[in-house]
């Protein structure tokens, strides 16, 4: 296993494009990172720079505080899973396990060989397929055979580029659970390339999100989605995604409220703090942070009661969506332009998402009561997308939570792995 460090990674190419900017990342040993965001933004390019399939102009990369910009890849000790497999479709599967062994740099025997190829494919399910070619299989155990030919080399850590995205939603979470469970097993250092909300909140231990080449946030998926630090994380993660809305602070003698384009809400002190000097911000809200209000059993005291007219809604068993379109600010509308450009949205129109308990019996058509808790508000600035109502502390306390969490998981994993020693 190995730590990977990342210090200012810079990668441009020829014609002058920057795809990577300074990237500075801290990967533990035995950590599990994911690395994301929407098309273009460098996360496929920054891990083949670790892996040493593309130069890195400028910065330091470090595996186990080895400085490894120079070494090519077979030095680095690295192994990689591609999006298309890369097996050999001439070659059984056992044959495929084992090609990383027979190459003239190995001095492994035959015995040895064997032992590995039969302990990966019984840690994935695969003896039973040994003797079958890659023709023969389907994506999902195509792809238990790619992450086999990783195990056997016995390699310091996993880098995985998009695995799943060419499987389809039903194998995608099931590979996804067979990864998770590879990687506690194993205490292996992971990096893993997606652009896949749900692989990127389930997977990883953290989640660094990247723009255009910059990084913007490193978290825990719950630290990113309950803390983000600005409009682009907030945006990216989260399905649906978050709602941004435009907020005008209206002062007043009975009190001063943020101006929403659905209600009105008091300012209390967080929110006060916030909006301190402006009088217009971007405010984003969770689709999940909405109630039926005719349906809750919650106290609706100290929160905002509004009615809103549905257009449309879609029931999907587990949760109700619900439709609400209106119109933003001015001032605003280009800034969430932009943002959504990013995230490679199509800006068809502004409508708020709602998500509601299954059991609601709001409809297209109603005038439907729904409640919030200022408590749930983002406000961010419209210019910089800096969140004004980011707690630090808060957002430190997630961090350390993951992190005992992921300890525990390693130790369970290690305990369950002894005890099938035990028993074989």
């Amino acid at each position: 296993m190995a730590s990977i460090t990342l210090n200012k990674i810079v990668k441009t190419y020829d014609d002058g494009f920057t795809a990577v900017k300074g990237v500075d990342l801290d990967i533990a040993d035995g950590e599990f990172v994911i690395l994301v965001g929407p098309s273009g933004c460098g996360k496929s390019t920054l891990l083949r720079m670790i892996v040493g399939l593309e130069d890195i102009s400028d910065g330091e990369l470090r595996i186990d505080d080895e400085v490894v910009n120079d070494k090519a890849p077979k030095d680095r000790n690295l192994a990689m899973v591609f999006q298309n497999y890369a097996l050999y479709p001439h070659l059984t599967v056992y044959e495929n396990i084992a090609f990383p062994m027979r190459l003239k740099s190995s001095d492994l025997s035959d015995e040895e060989i064997d032992t590995r190829v039969r302990r990966a494919s019984k840690l994935l399910e695969l003896d039973e397929h040994l003797e079958r070619k890659p023709a023969n299989l389907s994506g999902g155990q195509r792809q238990r055979v790619a992450m086999g030919r990783a195990i056997v080399r016995n390699a310091s850590a996993f880098l995985f580029d998009e695995p799943l995205s060419n499987l389809d939603a039903k194998l995608r979470g099931q590979m996804r659970t067979e990864i998770a469970r590879l990687q506690r097993s194993l205490g292996i250092t992971t990096v893993y390339v997606t652009h896949d909300q749900t692989e990127a909140m389930t997977l990883g231990d953290r989640v660094a999100v990247l723009r255009r080449g910059e990084l913007q946030q490193v978290a825990s998926p719950r630290g990113l989605y309950d803390q983000p630090v600005n409009l682009f994380v907030a945006g990216f993660i989260g399905s649906p995604p978050m709602n941004f809305l435009s907020g005008t602070v209206v002062r007043g003698a009975d009190g001063d409220v943020l101006r929403l384009p659905i209600a009105d809400v008091p300012l209390d002190d967080r929110l006060r703090a916030a909006v301190e000097g402006r009088d217009l911000v971007i405010v984003g809200v969770r689709p999940d942070a909405f109630e039926d209000a005719d349906a809750t059993e919650r106290d609706l005291t100290g929160g905002v009661t509004t009615e809103l007219d549905i257009e449309m809604t879609e029931w999907l068993g587990e949760v109700l969506y619900a439709y609400v379109p209106y119109e933003t600010d001015a001032t605003v509308k280009e800034k969430l332009s932009e943002l959504d450009r990013d995230l490679d949205g199509e800006s068809l129109r502004t409508e708020l998402v709602v998500a509601l308990d299954a059991m609601s019996t709001v409809r297209a058509g109603d005038a439907a009561r729904l409640w919030f808790s200022p408590d749930a508000l983002h406000l961010f600035d419209p210019e910089t997308g800096v969140n004004l109502t980011r707690d630090e502390a808060k957002a430190e306390k997630l961090e350390e939570d993951a992190r005992a969490a992921r300890k525990r998981a390693l130790e369970r994993a290690k305990e369950r792995a002894a005890r099938e020693g035990q028993r074989a």
